[in-house]
């Protein structure tokens, strides 16, 4: 089985072309399964600033093509424009940098391991991720456990939902007597609230779709629930609304926002949308009293913090290089492993028919203890034989290698079934030069 990572981020395709492919539950299920036919696998990470396909199949270069395919047409054609390929080790790297938060937008962030964890889990449930996958999954949140306990990368983090919140305390000199409007009542949501209390806002709003999750919420936070068709009411009020539903279009326009100006007074308001898709059309932003950004804006805000966390970086990406090594020297020892107990077998077989025929021919001319003899020093014998090649297929450690090995052997002493032996671990195919 060969691995590929194909997708885009934060790092190579703009929001636009990222909300495009953000897909409801059903939709990913649904795209997982036409691609994990047996014997292929595959599960897809799909937050607000990634969108990536995890393929493990023994033909990868039939399924690329239909994963290319299907992001192409849910995208449309820029997507290709933007995706990047990781391919064999690479992809396993990759993975296990997401997972340890290396690659998110907010390097350390905690959130991005539950959402891979959920990616897994929904994979699982359809069917499309089973064994080899799921223990590629495993190691990989072995390495996020270790990246966490090992290094403080994730202590100074800074989450998108905090530095929304850091934001809007810039634009006004702190929260304090500000009334907040939370749009949304899922994690983002809570994790906004949250650093809302510590910021020192005290109005907290929340409007949900659902009336029951935001009093959920609102119990939860210390916060006001109130029903979504009072909304535009609410917006007259608020300072800072912080939005991040699931819905597929615009909640806020330049028009219905607009709408509200003279109720407000032209009294600035603050808008941050963590969704993906937008809760906040662009134009929004063109209002002149109106303070807009998106998950994009936010990057550029949380950039500086970045250097803080540099060196905390470097100390996880050896961390994660030595569970890749560790996974795929695991593997290369579990795909020889059929080939060491066939060979095994066979030279027990040779040996065992060996000792009968030069017993027989003896007669009975030997004690019990000289045969017993006889016997041992053929089983020593395959033992000395064997001995080297077994090493050798346990101790290999890029997993080509071992099925070079393994392969090589099987072909050699003539055993009926060798390993699977189509994987390589090749470079690193990027499209338009981007980086996941």
């Amino acid at each position: 089985m060969e691995f590929l990572c194909i997708g885009l981020s934060h790092r190579t395709a703009p929001l636009g072309v990222r909300e495009r492919l953000a897909l409801p539950d059903a939709r990913q299920v649904d795209l997982l399964q036409r691609l994990a036919q047996s014997p292929n696998e595959a599960f897809l990470v799909s937050t607000c600033n990634r969108v990536e396909l995890y393929l493990a199949a023994p033909d990868m270069n039939r399924v690329r093509e239909s994963a290319r395919n299907e992001l192409h047409t849910l995208g449309g054609p820029e997507t290709l424009e933007h995706l990047y390929e990781h391919r064999g080790e690479d992809a396993l790297v990759h993975l296990f940098r997401v997972a340890s938060s290396l690659d998110s937008m907010v390097l350390g962030e905690a959130q991005i391991l539950g959402q891979v964890k959920d990616a897994f889990e929904r994979g699982q449930g359809s069917g499309a991720v089973r064994g080899e996958l799921t223990r590629v999954c495993a190691a990989a949140f072995g390495c996020a456990k270790r990246v966490r306990t090992e290094t403080a990368i994730g202590r100074a983090a800074t989450s998108m939902a905090s530095a929304a919140v850091a934001l809007a305390s810039k634009v006004f000199d702190g929260l304090k007597d500000k009334t907040v409007l939370l749009v949304g009542a899922g994690e983002m949501a809570e994790l906004a609230a949250r650093h809302l209390k510590q910021a020192g806002a005290t109005k907290l709003l929340v409007a949900n779709r659902t009336l029951a999750r935001a009093e959920a919420l609102a119990a939860e936070v210390g916060a006001t629930a109130r029903s979504f068709d009072e909304l535009f009411t609410l917006l007259t009020a608020a300072d800072v609304v912080v939005c991040s539903t699931a819905s597929p279009v615009p909640i806020f326009t330049k028009e219905n926002v607009g709408a509200v100006a003279k109720a407000r007074k032209h009294r600035t308001l603050f808008m941050v949308d963590l969704a993906v898709p937008r809760d906040i059309a662009p134009e929004v932003g063109e209002l002149d009293w109106v303070h807009a950004y998106d998950v994009d804006d936010i990057q550029k805000f949380v950039a500086d913090n970045a250097a803080a966390r540099a060196e905390e970086a470097q100390k996880a990406g050896v961390l994660v290089a030595q569970e890749v090594a560790r996974f795929v020297r695991d593997r290369a020892v579990r795909n020889g492993v059929p080939v060491l107990a066939q060979l095994r077998q066979r030279g027990e077989a040779i040996a065992r028919a060996e000792v009968d025929r030069t017993l027989a021919a003896i007669g009975d001319g030997l004690t019990d203890k000289q045969r017993k003899s006889v016997e041992a020093m053929a089983r020593a014998i395959v033992n000395k034989l064997l001995h080297e090649p077994t090493a050798r297929l346990r101790a290999v450690g890029p997993e080509h290698e071992g099925n070079r090995l393994a392969g090589a052997a099987a072909e050699l002493f003539g055993l009926e079934e060798a390993p699977p032996s189509t994987e390589t671990a090749g470079p690193n195919v990027v499209a338009n030069g981007g980086k996941g």
